[in-house]
């Protein structure tokens, strides 16, 4: 049965949900002759804090409300947009609106890698939608395409470049010599990066996009964690110079692809050749590259963060759920999460390596390196020795492997350092895709 108009909620007011909330009220005439009938924002819950706010008093007459039942109650309410962030009580909130038989839609990358499926049973069981497509690359496209657009493709690999804080400091750090801590301050200062920034630098945002992209493609459930996360935090001024000097430039990738029944799922620091298409991406921008069999690797690449392209990406699932509402369309997701894939152990993965130390100056150092990597199946492919210091006698060397097995490189770490003439293993960073 068609309705007179599609009604929607906004629980928040805060960067994206505020954004939402204005884009569905001063769009309203637009965005309802794209979709041929009416649209409207009928609520927005609100904290009482976020009363006085100029935004707030900029909405309607009587579409704020501080109560939760006066919100999910409102009569002609279909669709329920949550951009609050978190883990809760946005999961309490998507929940009861499943539950009571709403279209639900949400930015909330958290809440969905840790309940996707519970969130998407409970979709199933009252037969309604369940959109997150902001909730990985904001407003890049992604998970619409993951669904659909690739569907005929099995997917080889996907390799992001996920979080743009983490861009913009290793672009800083690349472009400018900067060390991370002024490169951090950078960002932060501009806006880019939180006065807490840990959940971008150490990984965690990016493992929680990598999960959702993860169990989507491959339809299983990924656990954030289940992922191997390593940060950037370790980085230095002189890992780019070498990288630099090798062709390389270095990124934060989120990868995961499939292999004997297994998945692969790892947020890291990658070396990668300057012409690689990745390496060109620059700034606060983000990118996925999406290897499939059938359509070849394919380049997503956009603004992944901010109010503007956020809620282009959450506006656009709030319009599909009002087409399915309208020609009376329930449940249309293709997430099943039901093959039983494992994640790959890290121990088991197979790359090459940039190995950073500092040595004794003296005659047999190299050798004795040589030994103990070769010891341990690791192939050296390169070396460079420039840095000396007289005063201490020491020197700094960087190695570069073929490719080894993660386990045998981790064991070799361990034994050159314990080796007096290994002053300091400073830095090891996996190399290619």
């Amino acid at each position: 049965m068609e309705k007179k108009y599609i009604g929607v909620g906004v629980i928040g007011l805060g960067v994206v949900a505020g954004q939402v909330s204005k884009v569905l009220c001063e769009r309203e005439e637009f965005l309802s002759a794209q979709l041929g009938f009416p649209l409207k924002l009928k609520k927005v819950k609100v904290l009482p804090q976020d009363m006085p706010r100029p935004l707030a008093k900029s909405l309607p007459e009587g579409v704020l409300t501080t109560d939760e039942d006066d919100f999910f109650n409102t009569p002609g309410l279909d669709i329920v947009v949550e951009a609050i962030g978190g883990e809760y009580p946005a999961f309490n909130l998507l929940s009861r609106g499943l539950k009571m038989g709403k279209c639900v839609v949400t930015s909330n990358k958290e809440v969905i890698a840790k309940h996707a499926p519970e969130l998407v049973k409970l979709a199933k069981d009252n037969n309604v939608g369940l959109r997150c497509e902001a909730s990985v690359g904001g407003g890049i496209p992604l998970i619409s395409p993951f669904q659909y657009d690739l569907a005929a493709n099995h997917i080889k690999g996907i390799y992001a470049i996920i979080n743009g804080t983490t861009n913009y400091i290793l672009t800083r750090m690349a472009k400018e010599g900067l060390d991370f801590a002024t490169a951090l301050k950078q960002a932060q200062s501009l806006g880019y990066a939180e006065a807490n920034p840990s959940n971008d630098i150490e990984g965690t945002d990016a493992v929680y996009k990598l999960a959702i992209m993860a169990s989507i493609n491959f339809q299983c459930v990924v656990k954030p964690e289940d992922i191997y996360r390593e940060g950037i935090s370790r980085l230095t001024s002189r890992d780019f110079c070498y990288a630099d000097e090798l062709g390389f430039n270095i990124k934060l990738l989120a990868i995961t692809k499939p292999g004997n029944g297994q998945i692969e799922a790892r947020v890291h620091p990658v070396f990668l050749p300057k012409d690689d298409w990745l390496a060109k991406v620059d700034g606060v921008f983000n990118a996925v590259l999406v290897e499939g069999d059938l359509v070849g690797p394919v380049l997503f690449q956009g603004q992944g963060a901010g109010a503007l392209a956020t809620s282009s990406a959450v506006v656009a699932d709030v319009l599909a759920a009002a087409q399915d509402i309208h020609l009376g369309v329930g449940n249309r997701m293709r997430w099943n999460m039901d093959k039983p894939l494992g994640i790959k152990p890290m121990s088991d993965i197979l790359t090459r390596y940039y190995l950073r130390m500092t040595v004794t100056d003296s005659p047999g150092v190299l050798a004795l390196i040589a030994k103990v990597l070769g010891d341990h199946s690791i192939s050296i492919s390169s070396v460079i020795q420039k840095e000396t210091d007289e005063k201490n006698l020491t020197a700094e060397i960087v190695i570069m492997t073929h490719p080894a097995k993660e386990a045998f490189v981790q064991q070799a770490l361990v034994k050159l350092g314990g080796l007096d003439k290994v002053k300091e293993i400073n830095n090891f960073v996996r190399v290619g895709i």
